[in-house]
């Protein structure tokens, strides 16, 4: 990929391919096409298009900002050829905990490597929501300018028994695993040392390294700061981020319809399978009295039977393979505001210090080293993101047109299930109607 600098060292193979996650995708310059979301221009939802509809306000990340260039030249490589894949995660065996001040789950997490700078090539832990919370922030803060992949949201709490059930700890499983993997599978991300503290420390070594971060005052003083720049804003962004910005807010805005769509219309058709799967019993009985028509009602009951099967199957799938992902992209849009403003406080600092030099309002020999400072350290965040977002797009197209394809597939699929079913019920019945008038001649 032109234009993109070299420093993360490759890969070591050793084990074999799989594991969630990859880049997949066409070409770098392919984008998301605008008829994979467009949608019927007479829905009255998509009035959520309009430019007025308000984002998610990200002001509350302020992470800290790489001091040194090398330190972020030397987070990028984006290779075109695929490595082999050496780093394997699994999440599970959720596990619940109560103590007398919180109750929380637990989830081992498994990492299998044949990585040399791993001193073991299997690793055992159990992690926590916060511990995956504390890695992604660690990420942020070490890479504030790459899409770092977004974590399930932090559940409202309405009640103890909806905030354990079963549902909503294997969908946050889920969503823990693929995190994680798309974290391995990042050319830069994947060899973050606090990435690798996470998959190896045990409970008491995490806490320890956790405590070597930012104190709270760095903490508050990056915040007030942070804010600070947000309020000012940049004079105007490079054409090309002004562009990346503008598909951000579209894509959030599309993808987020599409989400709620894809939400009602499961649930309005889990609610129509419960109501169907009512039917078979009733005809059962309804044929117990009726003599003449006991197997022509026991056939109907047998046909709905198999077709809420089929039901059930293709609403399982979609559960688990198109929501996950659309949603996924969701809090993609979220993120992906989040690193603009990042890229935007770092270009307006340094127009802070230009505009101090333009009135001589400090030291000049001070000012011009920390003006080299900051060009420096905008140039190398600006070509991390332009690198990660083409590996980005790739990847979001790529996950998108196999969600949508595998939804269409399964709704064939269930259909033509159902049309087989009740045709061979109706030929049945056809047949013998037929058979009756000859049995009936003297």
């Amino acid at each position: 990929m032109e234009g993109e600098l070299s420093a993360a060292p490759r890969r070591s193979s050793g084990l074999p391919d799989g594991g969630a996650g990859g880049d997949g995708g066409d070409s770098p310059s392919a984008l998301l096409p605008a008829e994979a979301l467009d949608l019927d221009g007479d829905e009255d939802d998509l009035e959520v298009f309009s430019k007025d509809a308000s984002l998610m306000d990200m002001n509350s990340l302020s992470p800290l900002m790489p001091t040194s260039p090398l330190s972020m030249i030397n987070q990028v490589k984006f290779e075109d050829e695929p490595d082999l894949k050496d780093l394997f995660i699994t999440v599970d065996e959720p596990e619940s905990h109560v103590t007398t001040i919180e109750t929380f789950i637990t989830y081992r997490i498994i990492t299998k490597t044949s990585r040399g700078e791993f001193d073991s090539s299997e690793f055992e832990v159990r992690r926590r929501y916060q511990d995956f919370l504390w890695l992604k922030g660690r990420l942020e803060e070490a890479h504030p300018t790459l899409i770092i992949p977004p974590l399930p949201e932090k559940f409202m709490v309405k009640g103890m028994v909806e905030r354990f059930n079963d549902d909503f700890i294997e969908t946050r499983r889920k969503a823990l695993s693929t995190f994680l993997n798309r974290i391995a599978d990042h050319p830069t991300l994947t060899f973050n040392e606090d990435f690798k503290v996470f998959l190896t420390a045990q409970a008491g070594e995490l806490s320890s390294h956790k405590k070597q971060g930012p104190g709270l005052l760095s903490k508050v003083g990056q915040t007030v700061r942070a804010v600070a720049l947000s309020l000012r804003g940049v004079k105007s962004r490079p054409e090309e981020f002004a562009e990346m910005s503008d598909f951000i807010e579209a894509f959030s805005q599309k993808i987020s319809l599409i989400d709620k769509i894809s939400q009602r219309i499961c649930k309005e058709e889990r609610e129509y399978f419960d109501e169907m799967r009512e039917y078979g019993p009733i005809h059962v009985l309804w044929s117990e009295s009726e003599e003449d028509l006991v197997d022509t009602l026991r056939g109907v009951a047998s046909c709905i039977d198999r077709c809420c099967r089929a039901m059930e199957k293709r609403l399982s799938g979609l559960s688990e393979a198109l929501l996950p992902v659309v949603h996924e992209y969701v809090l993609y849009g979220e993120m992906l505001m989040g690193v603009m403003k990042r890229r935007d406080q770092i270009q307006a600092e340094l127009e802070s210090r230009l505009e101090a030099a333009a009135h001589k309002k400090a030291d000049t020999d001070l000012l011009t080293a920390e003006l080299g400072r900051l060009e420096d350290r905008l140039e190398c965040a600006n070509t991390a993101l332009k690198a990660d977002w083409e590996r980005w797009r790739r990847s979001m197209r790529s996950d998108l047109t196999a969600a949508f394809r595998d939804a269409a597939a399964r709704n064939v699929q269930y259909y033509e299930q159902c049309l087989a079913t009740w045709e061979s019920f109706l030929m049945s019945q056809t047949d013998l109607h037929t058979k009756e008038p000859s049995e009936d001649k003297p």
